[in-house]
């Protein structure tokens, strides 16, 4: 059973990220896909994090048509910083040893991946699947070599077109008053709209 992955603040959650997960999906054959929001994310340490009650919730109202998509609370529910390495872990406990895990991240987390939290342990635990971000160039696996060791057995680059969407601009989009429509999907438009999100 082949699981994907894909965490995240998902503040908000977005089509991109919906595009991402069915692409990777329909590609390497997923049973499903379990998003994951982040609970503390320690590399966001600097910034406001809209509460986690909001963001699952978006992430439930846009997963909620998709019959391969899950929410999994595994970080909100439990207290401090989340890392991903001890997320897989907690999943493979959960889910039993026949489950293969691939977790989905942009060129950018993956070229910041030595900062992780014990990055040779997770690719152990699981596939990186690389997505393209717009803008970026593929990290340099060769480099990423000498701070874990076998990432480039690791890492399966996902051929598909970077899609230029953003949390942050979202947010800004909504501070200024402009559309969000289309950018994410109607239900996270309304509930957004509904609890004086981003304002």
């Amino acid at each position: 059973m082949d699981i994907g992955i894909l965490g995240g603040t998902f503040d908000p959650i977005h089509s991109g990220h919906l595009i991402m997960a069915e692409e990777a999906r329909l590609r390497l054959g997923f049973s499903r896909v379990l998003f994951v929001p982040t609970g503390q994310p320690w590399l966001k340490v600097d910034r406001a994090i809209t509460l986690a009650i909001h963001r699952v919730t978006m992430v439930k109202r846009a997963i909620a048509t998709n019959p391969y998509f899950e929410l999994s609370t595994t970080e909100v529910d439990r207290p401090g910083p989340s890392y991903t390495v001890d997320t897989i872990a907690i999943l493979q406990q959960q889910l039993g040893t026949e489950a293969r895990f691939f977790f989905l991240l942009g060129w950018d987390s993956l070229a910041e991946l030595p900062q992780w939290k014990e990055p040779s342990r997770l690719v152990q635990k699981c596939q990186l699947v690389a997505i393209p971000r717009l803008g970026l160039n593929p990290p340099d696996l060769k480099a990423l070599e000498s701070p874990i060791a076998g990432i480039t057995q690791s890492v399966i680059w996902l051929d598909m077109p970077p899609i230029g969407i953003s949390s942050s601009d979202i947010r800004k989009r909504v501070a200024q008053g402009l559309s969000i429509h289309y950018l994410v999907p109607d239900e996270v438009e309304r509930y957004i709209e509904e609890q004086g999100l981003y304002r």
